[in-house]
């Protein structure tokens, strides 16, 4: 990998990134330290008993750094109460302050606790954009000014020994950062890079870096991009990872785990937060499964280096692929089920898969989470199917069945058979099996389909290593990824599912998935969690989107009822991206690319965003959602369920 695009130490050895390590109170973040989790509180900081019982409940669920909000100076000051008291029962837990917009109270927290985090497009920086164009000049006074406001803060946590984080998020940018850059994950990177190189120009070290969004192709876009960036100016501070408002359920979990288990793959990370809209001691298992994952990694089979990469890891760019049937081209990402366990198929089993099969009305209903194709094996169904789902047979069961379905193929029987069929033929096929002879067939046919999978413990980086084998060999027949799973728990199987095929679509690479899960829970849970790997990824949108914040001690309102409330009159919206932030804070800045914005921004009272502008103001909590569904309308992206 050349270093223009180099951001890991391997794409095919997993190994932790090198990062110098900083110390927060007793832990280690960075160098050869475990990857630690954290977590954040959601009660009000001034509440001094409900946050310490809450971030005792975090702590003793595996929580190692406890984030409490502090928006202001007494927030700040009461900090000294929280440490008192856990320390008075027994817990030495490192603290951190999070902090946004007001840099006194970053500076008194700094004396307390053992961490802030602040964001530079909030910090001492605007939003106003009163000037469009920067200049050269007017960009470096703009920098200075900053730069005196924030030397104070370095300075105190200097003196206290207290580490900082610089946390970019994709939404708060600043006016000066958005005219030169964009809203960008280039952007981000400048933003964190300003303030860090006036931390570098005062001695100071004691960093860790974030880039967060709710969009999970920004996110790994630019966490590969600030560590490049960051070797070209000889630095390796260490990353603190997360998807910003992921959600509730399994939603959450799986755009978290594609998010950041992306990232992992490659060896980066040095302490994560999964944010989820529940209880913060529930995020706690999440990240613990989600890093799990890399404790042996180290000892995979070896893969062979790429020492030619054509896959651009700063942007999103799908693989060119011949069209077949509806499976790759310009066509979204399919999802193929797997039913070649089952013991008994009935049309009631594809209920399961999106097909709801009406007895009196003999006909069937399509949802907008029905697979594409399902695999039966050597199962031969005696029953009409919908004619808009595919189903494939393997080679020797389709020779006999070959109506209405396509054949499953080795890649021993692809090469030696001509009696395939004219429209699609799959053929299974591993990295090892990718010869010379399968590669010079498949540039000859156009009706080839793979189907990838891997027994590799680093499965992710070899199937990505087949993938460059054909983009290089000029290969352009569509890719299904595959993986199988056996005796997981369904969160087991979302979060690994969502890790090992998250990374290759955020590449652009896959033309469809294929999830085989032995003991894993039903199957509707395993079709679910396809669809919505290909909804994090933002590659197939088969539903509402909804950036939900995890809450925290600034929350206005109860997020989770309110989540369920407007998810309950606004699921039916297909492809629509709702934000729902409990403050002002986290409103505008935290939900960037959402369509409409749910936003507290005062005790019972509701602002609406249309996008980033501002709709209606401080509207009553109880009318707020109808006043929503409104707003929907009116901009005529409602429809009837």
């Amino acid at each position: 990998m050349s270093s223009a695009n180099k951001y890991s130490n391997s794409l095919t050895a997993y190994s932790r990134l090198v990062t110098r390590e900083v110390k927060v109170g007793k832990i280690g973040i960075g160098g050869n330290n475990p990857i630690r989790i954290q977590s954040m509180t959601t009660t009000d900081t001034m509440n001094t008993k409900a946050t310490v019982e809450q971030a005792i409940r975090m702590i003793d669920a595996g929580c190692e750094l406890v984030r409490i909000t502090a928006p202001s100076k007494k927030e700040a000051e009461n900090l000294a109460n929280i440490k008192a008291e856990l320390q008075k029962r027994g817990y030495d837990t490192p603290l951190a302050a999070d902090i946004h917009f007001t840099p006194n109270a970053a500076e008194i927290a700094a004396t307390i606790v053992e961490k802030v985090r602040i964001n530079p497009g909030n910090y001492a920086d605007k939003k106003k954009f009163e000037e469009i164009e920067y200049t050269d000049e007017s960009y470096r006074k703009e920098l200075e000014r900053i730069k005196k406001r924030f030397i104070p803060l370095i300075k105190i946590c200097k003196t206290h020994g207290t580490a900082m984080r610089i946390g970019t998020n994709h939404g708060s940018l600043s006016d000066r950062i958005m005219s030169r850059y964009g809203d960008s994950p280039l952007g981000m990177v400048e933003s964190a890079l300003e303030f860090l190189r006036i931390c570098r120009e005062q001695d100071f070290h004691d960093i860790v870096l974030s880039m967060k969004s709710s969009n999970t192709q920004v996110v790994v876009q630019a966490y590969r991009l600030l560590v490049n960036k960051m070797a070209e100016e000889g630095m390796n501070y260490p990353l603190h990872l997360g998807v910003t408002e992921a959600g509730e359920g399994e939603d959450g979990r799986i755009k978290s785990a594609v998010g950041i288990g992306t990232l992992l793959e490659d060896g980066l990370g040095d302490t994560i937060r999964v944010s989820l809209t529940e209880e913060p001691e529930l995020e706690i298992p999440v990240a613990q499964e989600l890093v799990k994952k890399y404790v042996n990694r180290g000892n995979h089979d070896s893969i062979k280096e790429i020492k030619t990469n054509l896959i651009r890891p700063f942007e999103y760019h799908r693989r060119e692929t011949t069209t077949v049937l509806n499976i790759g081209g310009k066509n979204v990402p399919v999802v193929v089920a797997d039913f070649c366990l089952k013991e008994k198929i009935t049309p009631t089993s594809f209920f399961a898969l999106g097909y709801h099969y009406s007895v009196p009305l003999d006909k069937w209903n399509i949802t907008d989470t029905a697979c594409d194709y399902v695999f039966l094996g050597d199962k031969v169904i005696d029953f009409k199917t919908p004619g808009t789902i595919g189903i494939i047979y393997n080679f020797k069961t389709w020779l006999k069945n070959k109506a209405n379905s396509y054949p499953f193929l080795t890649v021993t029987e692809y090469l030696a058979n001509n009696k395939l069929s004219e429209q699609l033929n799959i053929i299974y096929v591993t990295l090892p099996e990718l010869s010379e002879e399968l590669i010079n067939q498949l540039k000859k046919d156009k009706t080839a389909v793979l189907m990838i999978d891997t027994y590799n413990q680093h499965g992710m980086a070899e199937q990505r290593r087949l993938f460059v084998e054909l983009i290089n060999n000029k290969v352009s027949s569509p890719v299904i990824i595959g993986r199988a799973y056996g005796n997981l728990s369904e969160t087991q199987l979302q979060l690994h599912a969502a890790t090992d095929m998250g990374g290759l679509l955020i590449d652009g690479l896959g033309d469809g998935i294929f999830i085989a899960a032995e003991h894993c829970g039903s199957d509707k849970m395993i079709n679910d969690t396809a669809f919505g790997i290909l909804q994090a990824t933002r590659t197939r949108i088969s539903k509402t989107e909804y950036i939900s914040c995890p809450s925290c001690g600034r929350t206005l309102f109860d997020l989770q009822e309110t989540t369920a409330k407007i998810r309950a009159v606004t699921a039916h919206l297909k492809g629509l991206k709702i934000g729902i932030m409990g403050c002002i804070v986290n409103g505008p800045g935290e939900m960037a690319d959402a369509d409409y914005g749910y936003v507290g921004t005062g005790t019972g009272k509701i602002t609406l965003y249309k996008e980033k502008n501002v709709v209606q103001r401080n509207i009553p909590e109880a009318k707020a959602v109808d006043s929503l569904v409104n707003l929907i309308k009116e901009n005529g992206d409602w429809v009837e369920k």
